[in-house]
Parts: structure tokens; sequence; C-alpha cells
């Protein structure tokens, strides 16, 4: 019985994360209501947004979410303040037991990655079985991330940073920090 709620339920998300329009957005606003363990007011969805792990992710006031992005939780947490921008096709990634937060007030750009966890493999062991080493990310206040971005774990980018596009960011970047390439300080706020 479990297999065909779990079906159905399915069906529905699949079929609610594919409407467009405006019609698509309120129904997603429904529907992730329900299934989210927190969801703020003013949350907007365009079509082809995926969520997994829905109990794990909690998500403030005015969060908006275009196309094709997806956010990961499932052995994960994820917690995304408010006023929060997430351009289209960026993946935020917490599988693995990671954790990432951001703050208030956060712009990304399209095609970014956040992943808080990565493989542990080892000489002639590679397989798609291979244990994650988790880890967190935390996004500061007023951060603003360019397309094109890796965030790896570990990370915390501290308030009213900058960081530009093509970025991949291993380390800790202070705030008010403008921030390209690998981890390289080019101005300060």
């Amino acid at each position: 019985m479990n297999y065909i709620i779990e079906e159905f339920l399915s069906f529905i998300i699949f079929f609610c994360s594919s409407l467009p329009g405006r019609t698509g957005v309120y129904l997603r606003k429904i529907l992730y209501k329900f299934l989210i363990y927190s969801l703020g007011k003013d949350f907007y969805t365009e079509n082809g947004v995926v969520f997994t792990g829905f109990k794990n992710i909690n998500i403030g006031n005015s969060v908006r979410l275009m196309r094709y992005s997806s956010i990961n939780a499932d052995n994960g947490h994820i917690k995304l303040g408010n006023n929060i921008s997430i351009n289209y096709n960026v993946n935020i990634n917490a599988s693995g037991n990671g954790e990432i937060i951001f703050g208030d007030n956060v712009l990304v750009g399209q095609n970014t990655v956040f992943r808080a966890s990565d493989h542990i493999y080892k000489k002639d062991q590679i397989t798609y079985k291979n244990m994650h080493s988790s880890g967190k990310i935390v996004v500061g206040n007023n951060v603003w991330i360019g397309a094109n971005c890796v965030i790896l774990k570990n990370v915390t980018i501290g308030d009213n940073s900058v960081i530009g596009a093509n970025s991949t960011i291993t380390k800790n970047i202070e705030k008010n920090k403008v921030v390209v390439g690998l981890n390289k300080v080019i101005k300060e706020i």
C-alpha cells in the first residue's frame, strides 16, 4: 500500500513541478507547503524545479527558485533564509549528511553548484557506491554569487561578499570581499 501512495505522490509532484504559468506557481506553492518541513511566505518557483529530502529543508520568506534548479537534502540539511533569489539551473546539494545554510538577501547566478559532501575513494576502488565525506557550507547575509560558480564543502562565505562568475570556492571567504577564480580576493568592499 505504501508503494502505491509513494507512486501517486511522485506523479502529483512531477505533474505540479512541470506545469508552466501562474497555475503551476500556485499549485507548487500549495503542494510544497505540505511537503517541505518549513516554508515561508511569498515562495515562488518556476517549472522544472526538483526537491529531494523535503523534511530536511527549511525555506524562509520571499524565496524565488527559477527553472531547472534542484534542492537536494536527502539525509543532509538545507536552510534558506529570507529574500533569496536562485537563478536557472542551480544545484544546492547536501546529500551525504552535508549541511547548507544561506543567510538573508542572497543572490545566486545560473548554473552554480553548492556541494556539501564529496566522495571518499582509494586507489583502484572507485565505484558509484563510495561513501561520502560530509561537510558544511554557510553563505552569509547580503551575498551575491555570480553565474557558473562551484562552492565546495567546509566553506563559509562572509556577509556582504561578492563571488565573481566562474569562481570555485574551496576555502572560507571573509566578509566584505570580492572574490574571483580560485579563492582570489581582488577587492574589499
